[in-house]
């Protein structure tokens, strides 16, 4: 019975589950399309990305899919057993997808640069300039949350794996990267982290809107 992920490689989210995955060791497949695709809305009421099949299991929302991957799978726990650090993970887990998310990858990265509201398609400097006073005062928060080198000291955990796809994104770009730089705790952790082999492995070789080749970018339409 082999597991089934479906969604854009080039989602954050997307990229999210398949380092999950890739940690613990689970044999899976990645069907790539893009969100509201009948795989999709067939399984996530709304056609957001990831949604997920296994056997007879269907999931949407990657913070469930991670949870079931992470119960129904041996390999190292990625949300600690112990209870402290387990609502630490969890903690930061709710900070990275309820304030992160929400700036530097759909309005920083997806709105300023990836989709554009211009006519010509050039960045958006309406969305990337009203994004950047939040992202300047997020940064040093989060410079300082993964000071020890992970978000709950001494192990990588899904914290981490959701917060390392959009700060890679969020590098690529030009304000983007002039913060990464000036935050060195930032800078040391995206360093050290892209060489993880779960996050290697997984990083994803397409662009939003498409299914094929060029540099990744995330999909607005993902969880």
């Amino acid at each position: 019975m082999s597991l089934e992920l479906i969604g854009g490689p080039a989602s954050n989210y997307v990229w999210t589950c398949r380092i999950m995955l890739t940690e613990k060791r689970v044999p899976y497949t990645l069907t790539s399309v893009m969100p509201h695709s009948p795989a999709v809305d067939a399984i996530h009421p709304f056609g957001k990305i990831p949604v997920m099949r296994h056997g007879e299991i269907v999931l949407a929302e990657s913070r469930a899919i991670c949870g079931y991957i992470d119960r129904m799978f041996d390999g190292p726990p990625m949300v600690p057993a112990d209870p402290i650090k387990c609502a630490q993970a969890e903690q930061w887990i709710s900070i990275i997808n309820t304030a992160i998310d929400p700036v530097w990858i759909r309005q920083y990265v997806g709105a300023g640069y990836i989709f554009p509201g211009t006519p010509d398609k050039s960045p958006d400097r309406a969305a990337i300039d009203a994004a950047l006073p939040k992202m300047e005062k997020q940064f040093p928060v989060m410079n300082e949350a993964v000071e020890n080198g992970y978000f709950v000291a001494g192990n990588f955990s899904l914290a981490d794996a959701y917060f390392l796809p959009m700060l890679f994104y969020t590098s690529k770009f030009p304000e983007g990267a002039a913060l990464v730089s000036k935050h060195k705790g930032l800078k040391a952790y995206l360093t050290r982290h892209m060489e993880r082999k779960s996050v290697r492995e997984t990083m994803p070789q397409t662009r939003p809107g498409t299914a094929g080749a060029a540099p990744a970018a995330p999909p607005p339409a993902a969880n």
